[in-house]
């Protein structure tokens, strides 16, 4: 309790840590940043319209660089109750990207403060990149000039 919420006689119950003693338990329990980012990366890589997570390196490159594919493209800033994420990604060409990154925000902000019960203040979200393919993509588009 706060010394706001004295003076008020509020009392509120506080959000769980990312270090924090479950209550009825014998000890402590801490969240990594890296289980954050993977949350975070499965939740952004499973809305439709996200091609992948990450930035224009090549795959294998990117792999190699971040360690781990969950959490390529995600960057987490943990306090001990919230976090702030940062998502590089590529979308599918054909979507409206600010409704995919609006998805995109609230999907990964939905996951992990169901999961962790850390509060998620923001979730940025950059797109680096556009996949071709697709329905869009099947037929080649007419030459303007009437050639075939």
């Amino acid at each position: 309790m706060t010394a706001a919420d004295d003076r008020h006689g509020e009392t509120e119950t506080p959000p769980a840590e990312a270090g924090a003693q479950a209550p009825g338990t014998v000890g402590e329990y801490r969240i990594a940043d890296d289980v954050v980012a993977a949350i975070a990366g499965m939740a952004a890589a499973a809305v439709p319209g996200v091609a992948g997570l990450g930035g224009s390196l090549p795959l294998g490159l990117s792999e190699v660089l971040a360690k781990r594919h969950a959490t390529r493209g995600v960057r987490v800033e943990m306090g001990t109750r919230e976090a702030a994420i940062d998502l590089h990604l590529q979308v599918r060409y054909g979507v409206q990207i600010p409704a995919v990154a609006q998805r995109v925000q609230e999907s990964v902000k939905r996951s992990v403060e169901s999961m962790t019960g850390l509060s998620v203040v923001e979730v940025n979200v950059y797109v680096q990149g556009l996949e071709a393919g697709g329905p869009a993509d099947a037929a080649p588009a007419p030459d303007p000039r009437g050639a075939v």
